[in-house]
């Protein structure tokens, strides 16, 4: 029996550093469709591809208590044939013509893929617009890939200790606010789901005016228009009315919990409350992430892999969400690694960045690793 540590606490401050002015700078063309389909458009002729993306504001901040994993669910049944194309013509006909499609769900939005050659791109439009507008959703498609997503559920948390440290993370994170159950939902949840709630989630979200397509690669601006308005323009927008969403708890004191599992080694996990997507201190945040542990000569790496070999691996990225964010620390120790050798590290390196001034060559490698 070993122990899987997770740690969370609140009190956590940086100090922001002035960067220079420093842009991303290439052309894009945005426009919207009378039904409030958001368009955004980059023309990019270096290679004879394109790809078709949409994306849709929803996620799983947008499900009730008792139907979490909605969401996911969805972006399977996605995937189950529409009125044009069929549950087992879509992905043939984007293989047949040379693409590659996949999606993802997240707490706050979907999104949907598609690359191919830019010869292809009407069939992609096609593709898209058939199952946004006429999405076939059956009990036996429901049955399918409820079964498909307890699997994953099954294989990517509850038999592997990092998925289920992860999802704990942000269940003791978050107490009132959506954000605190996974994105892929409770087990229990997911055999709530019924096709009446399923085709109540696609009227509701699945919209021209809760959508924005993204297309990029080799493609003439104005034949792109001419197709969107050709296979969007007579779809009907809906009124999106959202789950009333439950402002997060503010949080006092540190919380900690552990949960033990047989495996060779302890996994250990922090979080801090961050600013939301979009604030001025994301940006900051994105470089404290990468002074600690970015790369094999970050501050955290340095002092927990290579100096005091405890641990063989550690990653930290901040999460910053629509609501409010997360910053992410998760470190695998080694087999008799002592956890709490690391966390005295772990806390140690914190305090110096809280502080004391990273020196210049540290953020100035930061930003440029970051960019």
């Amino acid at each position: 029996m070993v122990r899987l540590s997770f740690l969370f606490s609140l009190f956590f401050c940086i100090e922001l550093f002035a960067a220079p002015s420093m842009t991303v700078d290439f052309k894009v063309e945005k426009f919207k469709l009378d039904n409030g389909l958001t368009v955004i458009l980059h023309e990019d002729h270096s290679a004879p591809l394109v790809s078709y993306q949409t994306w849709f504001r929803v996620g799983s901040a947008d499900e009730e208590v008792g139907f979490t994993g909605i969401a996911h669910l969805f972006e399977h049944m996605m995937f189950k044939g529409a009125k044009r194309y069929s549950n087992k013509e879509f992905d043939q006909v984007l293989r047949s013509n040379g693409a590659t499609n996949n999606a993802f769900t997240t707490r706050d939005y979907t999104g949907y893929y598609i690359d191919l050659p830019s010869s292809k791109l009407e069939l992609a439009i096609d593709l898209e617009s058939d199952r946004m507008e006429s999405l076939q959703i059956t009990e036996a498609n429901l049955k399918s890939e409820r079964e498909v997503v307890k699997e994953e559920r099954r294989y990517r948390v509850e038999n592997r200790p990092t998925g289920l440290l992860f999802e704990t993370l942000f269940a003791k994170a978050f107490v009132s606010h959506p954000y605190r159950w996974p994105v892929i939902g409770w087990m229990k949840d997911l055999n709530n789901i019924t096709v009446e709630k399923c085709r109540e989630f696609f009227k509701r979200y699945y919209s021209p005016n809760n959508a924005v397509i993204v297309l990029t690669g080799d493609f003439k601006t104005s034949n792109a228009k001419k197709l969107i308005h050709k296979y969007y323009g007579h779809m009907k927008s809906q009124e999106i009315v959202r789950t009333e969403s439950i402002q997060e708890t503010p949080q006092k004191t540190p919380r900690e919990t552990t949960i033990r599992r047989k495996i060779k080694g302890n996994h250990i996990a922090l979080g801090y409350h961050i600013s939301k997507a979009g604030e001025d201190e994301s940006y900051a945040m994105d470089l404290l992430a990468e002074v600690l542990g970015g790369g094999t000569s970050s501050r955290l790496h340095r002092r927990l892999v290579y100096q005091s070999q405890l641990a063989d691996s550690l990653v930290i990225y901040p999460m910053t969400l629509n609501s409010e964010g997360l910053l992410v620390i998760m470190v695998s120790l080694k087999p008799g690694a002592s956890p709490e050798a690391a966390k005295k590290i772990l806390y140690g390196e914190l305090w110096k960045a809280r502080n004391r001034p990273f020196t210049e060559a540290e953020v100035e490698k930061a930003k440029n690793s970051t960019l």
